[in-house]
């Protein structure tokens, strides 16, 4: 333990605590922008400076850890003065349109400006950056980038992609993609993650509420509105509701109040998917227990943010994906045939809308491989956010509204969709009507939770062994299957490379593109509580336990499907409308298209561990990595030189202040 103290108060706290963080054990606040616990210190804005007894210079409180016997300070009038100066710079250099901002009032420069008593600059200087990228998911607006580098930190520490660094240096630094790329033409996979730790408003969803406003506003449209299972646990907050609070009848009933002529639930498609992907996976696994050739481990659909990850960074291994649409699509398609054939509409005259907890989605439905003769399954996605506003723009007061219902039959779900918003749930959901359809009776885990699986870790894995089983899976008897699950790109990395090595030991992996999956997805609610995501699982599985059927082959409204439209699963009928095929996009853009590829060669038991990559895309991706260590070595040395320039900048300025107002 380190004994200091701060403001003259002493404090004890464990080795390696920054000074930030044992002010805020015992009580004090100091300000900061940059810093975000846990996930980023990098000390690039310094307005959490303090002084600490016996240096010269003002320490950022971020990085600096504590030791022993430190006398540190955090409000003397050279702190104030100097916090005062850093933040009028950081104002000087940023769009004042914040009556027009996404985030006005939830913006925290505004919210430091508050803090520190600034309500003006007297920089009169227009930003440097005014340009704007927008892509169908990501809009950038660099005359908001406040150089914090924590979206640098989500994409390239929390995700492992790398797509978004530091380019450039002094005051022509930008945060981009390598070589000016338009996020659009970058390997970007479009997770959000950047959104949700953007302090301002420089990252954000790109927006779709105007198109949503002009079909409901159209009389000859019918619009269909739907919602993911982690929006219900989330969207409460934007109305004051405490983290985890479900609001699942409120959410309803405000789409409707907006003006949907249909409410439908995504849960419903997610037990869809549930026995389209579980015949898949049965499908798979008996061609292995039979040594015939299979392509295993097989991995989870629903995440699109995961799925143009691999499709830029493993196209070799998209056959181990499974074929299914995710639950969205799925329930799109099936609104614009089914159901417009059972009310005898005119899919040409729907309006299918997806309130997601995810940005990535948005780029999912511009996809070809989602559309059928031109007509798209899904016409718009908003986020948990964006319907937030959407309902504060009707005047809608959501605290009033009383407990809505979804429309049948593509309202009715189980327990198992639930938990399709969070890690391993897709996979415990799977699990429950495998085992099902195998054994005859329930999985044998407590209340039909698959322990091994629950909880944040990045990267879980279970074993089910199959016992008793049922005189047509004879095959399975006594076998075990291996199931991995994880989620955020990281940890998709993590056991990708395990299939490209060969040496992955699992036969089913679920992967989500967002760390603690759905739950915390790009488009959700913004939060300062640290609790977040265990407070939105928790919830999601008492949604889960307080339903009378928690197994998706259970769903009346889903065998109601099958016996009057889809036949059975992986009928051709399902096939046509519910899977869909996946795009070898590689690192780099091919002139004349991807390099051809051989089948994979399956090993003596049938089951493909992995496929080779084309040595045409390794040579040209060893070229990209040979350039991008070059880049980053000069990006580094750029970066030493700037921050030695900012420095003396800075103190230049706060010393002019400082002897200007008298201060010492």
């Amino acid at each position: 333990m380190v004994h200091l103290t701060i403001n003259q108060k002493p404090v004890t706290v464990p080795e390696g605590t920054t000074i930030i963080e044992a002010a805020r054990q015992c009580g004090i606040h100091i300000p900061s922008l940059c810093y975000l616990k846990d996930i980023h210190k990098f000390g690039s804005c310094r307005i959490c400076s303090v002084e600490v007894e016996g240096t010269k210079n003002l320490m950022a409180s971020c990085v600096t850890e504590v030791r022993e016997d430190m006398a540190v300070r955090t409000n003397t009038k050279r702190v104030r003065d100097a916090r005062n100066m850093l933040y009028e710079l950081l104002l000087s250099d940023h769009s004042k349109s914040c009556l027009s901002c996404n985030r006005n009032q939830s913006c925290e420069l505004q919210k430091l400006g508050e803090t520190l008593g600034v309500t003006e600059t007297r920089f009169k200087t227009d930003s440097s950056r005014q340009h704007v990228d927008a892509s169908v998911s990501i809009t950038r607006d660099l005359s908001k980038c406040i150089l914090c580098r924590r979206c640098v930190t989500a994409c390239n520490q929390i995700q492992g992609v790398g797509v978004l660094n530091a380019q450039q240096r002094g005051f022509d630094t930008v945060i981009a993609p390598a070589m000016g790329l338009p996020i659009s033409k970058a390997n970007c996979t479009f997770c959000g993650q950047c959104t949700v730790v953007c302090p301002v408003g420089a990252l954000k969803e790109t927006d779709s509420t105007a198109q949503v406003w002009q079909a409901l506003n159209d009389p000859e449209i019918r619009v269909v509105i739907q919602a993911a299972p982690a929006v219900r646990v989330a969207l409460g907050e934007l109305f004051g509701y405490p983290p985890g609070t479900s609001v699942t009848g409120k959410m309803a009933a405000a789409m409707r109040a907006l003006g949907a002529d249909d409410v439908f639930d995504t849960d419903w498609s997610a037990d869809l998917t549930i026995m389209e992907e579980g015949a898949e996976f049965l499908e798979r696994l008996t061609k292995y227990m039979d040594r015939e050739a299979a392509v295993l481990p097989m991995i989870t659909s629903c995440s699109p943010g995961w799925i143009k990850y691999i499709e830029h960074y493993y196209p070799e291994q998209t056959a181990h994906l499974s074929t299914c649409k995710s639950p969205h699509m799925m329930l799109g398609a099936m609104a614009k045939t089914y159901y417009a054939e059972k009310k005898n509409i005119d899919p040409a005259k729907m309006f299918v809308v997806s309130v997601m907890p995810c940005t990535a989605k948005k780029f999912e439905i511009t996809r070809e491989e989602m559309k059928r003769k031109g007509v798209a399954d899904v016409d718009a996605v908003i986020t948990t956010r964006e319907l937030g506003a959407m309902i504060k723009q009707a005047g809608i007061d959501f605290h009033a509204l009383g407990e809505g219902t979804f429309d049948e039959p593509l309202g009715v779900s189980t327990g198992a969709a639930d938990i399709f918003g969070l890690t391993g749930g897709v996979m415990e959901a799977a699990l429950r009507t495998v085992y099902a359809i195998v054994c005859g009776r329930n999985l044998p885990f407590e209340n039909l939770h698959v322990a091994p699986i629950m909880g944040l870790e990045q990267v879980k894995e279970a074993i089910l062994r199959f016992e008793k089983v049922l005189p047509e899976y004879e095959s399975f008897e006594g076998k075990e299957v291996h199931i991995g699950v994880t989620s955020g790109l990281a940890g998709a990395k993590q056991l990708a490379d395990q299939i490209a090595r060969e040496t992955s030991p699992y036969h089913f992996i679920e992967i989500m593109g967002c760390p603690g999956g759905c739950i915390t997805g790009g488009g959700q609610p913004r939060s300062a509580d640290p609790e977040v995501r265990a407070k939105r699982q928790a919830a999601l599985y008492a949604e889960d336990e307080g339903k009378s059927i928690r197994q998706s082959h259970e769903n009346p409204s889903i065998q109601a499907l099958y016996t009057e439209y889809l036949e059975y699963p992986g009928s051709k009928k399902a096939h046509n409308l519910l899977h869909t095929k996946y795009v070898k996009r590689g690192t780099l853009e091919f002139a004349d298209g991807f390099p051809d590829k051989k089948p994979p060669a399956s090993h003596k038991d049938g089951h493909t561990r992995g496929q080779h990559r084309p040595q045409r895309l390794t040579d040209d991706l060893e070229t990209v990595r040979v350039r991008t260590l070059e880049q980053e070595n000069e990006r580094l040395r750029g970066e030493l030189a700037e921050m030695k320039e900012t420095t003396d900048i800075y103190k230049q300025v706060i010393s002019d202040y400082t002897g200007k107002s008298g201060g010492k």
